[in-house]
């Protein structure tokens, strides 16, 4: 396969997220957002690890945008940090923030590489979360506001725009599981969470119709997606796959595109009190806020299997009300995360979201692998690289799987590979590596990895 065999217009890029990669957490009037907080607990993070320095690319954008150049890409999807540009997340506007993303657009337009720009990317200001964040249904128009602000500095020259990043994590990892940002463990403040993710991801894109430069935009929303295959041929396994898909895909794509909750997974939470606060109207306002594409990060399938009794109980259990456990199969690859290798998932999931959601124009917006990247070569020309064949594998499988897709009908329009470089990974610190670049944190120094390189190669044809 070559670059050639997909659409000339077809989006090549890699990404990252704010609070994983800038640092600089206290400088040019940036406020604290719950990641500042929720890191700095002891316990909560690998290492208690955090990111306060990162990549340092608050200081280091324009060496990393070399990077990109030189890799190749047409596109970078990059998050903003919410509480740098608006330090309590409303009222006042910190111009030293709004600077700071100027130049940032600006360099990548000077490169010829097109800005993608996510609003919420999971750092949440820690002023507003003392109002209760997003459990509180007033965070709907603190979100918009904070949303029409930055299409009004930004929207001249960003014409890509994603609302939310994986809603599912903000509401049920970090508010369910409790293992991640804010660390809360409470089934009704989680599902409150994620109708109101998805209530202000209407009105940004409401308001980016209205807005000056809401003609020339594209917007969607970013979930992660997962196939839920049963473990067995078992009825039983059946079923529970069933739920998990649910949980994990239709409690955010049919409100999207349905404008209703999934009828099984909404009666599992209102059985335990903990039905979203719906009001009247909220679904088919959801659903009425036509967006240009959806965007999908996959890195995994869920291969589901009945719990037994005991399994359904105790601190480590993370969705108490759910009767089944994800699994393992055996002698299948794996991640150093512990993920498995399931290339076929992605056109899988294409080809789900073609027949289920009225086959929607979709962006690849997150795809990648952590391994363990021990092993460095010399390169003649690149120096001294990673040699990490496993991701050069991993990278070129899904792309095929989504020219396949894209052979099936479905209709891909962009492809991002998680991540730029390696970064601060939330709660498992800096103990994964998903870069194309490798970042020696202690001098800050990036080196080229195969796969960087792979992709390079790739994206010359």
């Amino acid at each position: 396969m070559q670059r050639s065999d997909l659409s000339e217009k077809f989006l090549w890029g890699a990404a990252t997220a704010s609070y994983q990669i800038e640092g600089a957490v206290k400088e040019d009037g940036r406020g604290p957002s719950i990641w500042d907080t929720f890191s700095h607990i002891p316990g909560k993070t690998a290492n208690g690890e955090t990111g306060d320095i990162a990549c340092d690319h608050y200081h280091l954008y324009k060496n990393d945008f070399e990077l990109l150049k030189r890799l190749g890409v047409n596109t970078y999807r990059f998050s903003l940090a919410w509480s740098r540009i608006m330090p309590q997340g409303y009222g006042a506007v910190n111009e030293a923030g709004i600077d700071f993303y100027n130049r940032v657009i600006d360099c990548l337009l000077e490169k010829g590489i097109e800005p993608a720009v996510t609003l919420y990317h999971w750092d949440l200001p820690q002023g507003l979360q003392d109002f209760g964040g997003w459990a509180n249904r007033d965070i709907v128009e603190r979100f918009a506001e904070y949303a029409e602000l930055a299409y009004k500095r930004f929207g001249d020259r960003v014409h890509h725009w994603f609302t939310h990043n994986e809603p599912w994590v903000a509401s049920f990892a970090g508010n369910l599981q409790g293992r991640h940002a804010p660390g809360i463990k409470n089934i009704a403040v989680a599902t409150a969470v994620s109708h109101h993710l998805l209530l202000s991801h209407a009105r940004a894109v409401e308001v980016l119709r209205n807005s000056p430069h809401g003609k020339d935009a594209h917007v969607g929303a970013v979930l992660n997606l997962y196939p839920c295959v049963p473990a067995s041929d078992s009825e039983d396994d059946a079923a529970c796959a069933r739920l998990a898909d649910s949980f994990q895909n239709r409690w955010f794509l049919d409100p999207l595109y349905k404008a209703s909750y999934p009828s099984d997974m909404y009666e599992k939470f209102e059985s335990v009190y903990a039905a979203p606060p719906v009001q009247q109207n909220d679904l088919s306002y959801i659903t009425a806020q036509k967006t240009d594409f959806l965007g999908v990060n996959y890195y995994f399938r869920k291969v589901i299997r009945k719990a037994r009794a005991d399994e359904l109980s105790g601190p480590d259990v993370l969705h108490p009300v759910l009767p089944y456990v994800e699994t393992k199969p055996a002698g299948a690859p794996y991640t150093a995360i512990g993920w498995e290798v399931w290339p076929e998932g992605l056109k899988d999931l294409l080809i789900r979201i073609r027949d289920d959601c009225g086959n929607p124009p979709v962006q690849i917006t997150e795809n990648g692998a952590a391994f363990e990247d021990a092993k460095m070569t010399a390169d003649p020309v690149y120096g001294e690289t990673v040699a990490d064949d496993d991701r050069v594998d991993f990278i070129k499988n899904h792309i095929q799987n989504i020219s396949e897709a894209i052979d099936a009908g479905c209709r891909v329009h962009a492809y991002y590979v998680w991540s730029l470089l390696d970064n601060y990974e939330w709660a498992r610190g800096y103990s994964n590596k998903f870069g194309l670049f490798k970042v020696d944190y202690k001098t800050q120094q990036r080196y080229w990895k195969k796969s960087g390189i792979w992709y390079k190669n790739f994206l010359e044809n």
